[in-house]
């Protein structure tokens, strides 16, 4: 049986290389994001995803590895945007923003965790692709939300659906980087 803690960490530690390197190149620029635009940005991601999935080819040389990583890093700019608010400025220094990444995704680590005890890894049973469509409902369901101000009757907000789409793109990285798809 695979180590679930073990893989997660080391597809998060991918994740936050990335993000830290980027922190390097263009230092926290996404603080002037609103969620909405995070929401979108994250959609772009995913439909790529879905139609690399659909048609088998890509013209651009990167497949779907780069993109499940960017939403595991929006997603957490996502969680921090609604935390903080956006920005007018970049207003946060890079080890600020290392510690919120940080914070962030624990939190949704142990989200993981939890719901992982109570479905008995039942994504480790799920394709890729289903992993990609519970991502793009989720973004249809946030976009609905964030249409009505974020404001639910019954259901989740917009940061427990960004922690799901974290997730989920956590175990297609997981299937991906252990080949076990």
């Amino acid at each position: 049986m695979p180590d679930t803690k073990q893989q997660f960490d080391k597809v998060i530690s991918l994740c936050r290389d990335l993000f830290e390197k980027k922190l390097k190149d263009y230092g926290s620029s996404w603080r002037i994001m609103r969620p909405e635009s995070v929401t979108d940005q994250i959609f772009i991601k995913a439909n790529r995803i879905r139609c690399l999935e659909t048609k088998g080819e890509n013209m651009v040389d990167e497949g779907i590895r780069p993109e499940f990583i960017a939403i595991v890093n929006y997603g957490v700019i996502g969680l921090i945007q609604l935390a903080l608010g956006f920005a007018d400025t970049t207003d946060i220094t890079n080890e600020e923003a290392i510690r919120l990444y940080d914070k962030y995704i624990t939190a949704t680590k142990e989200l993981m965790y939890a719901k992982n005890h109570d479905y008995d890894e039942a994504w480790r049973s799920m394709r890729i692709s289903s992993y990609t469509d519970l991502i793009l409902m989720k973004l249809y369901r946030t976009k609905q939300i964030e249409s009505h101000n974020g404001k639910t009757l019954v259901s989740e907000g917009v940061d427990a659906n960004y922690m799901d789409m974290i997730n989920y793109a956590l175990f297609g990285l997981i299937k991906l980087e252990f080949n076990e798809e």
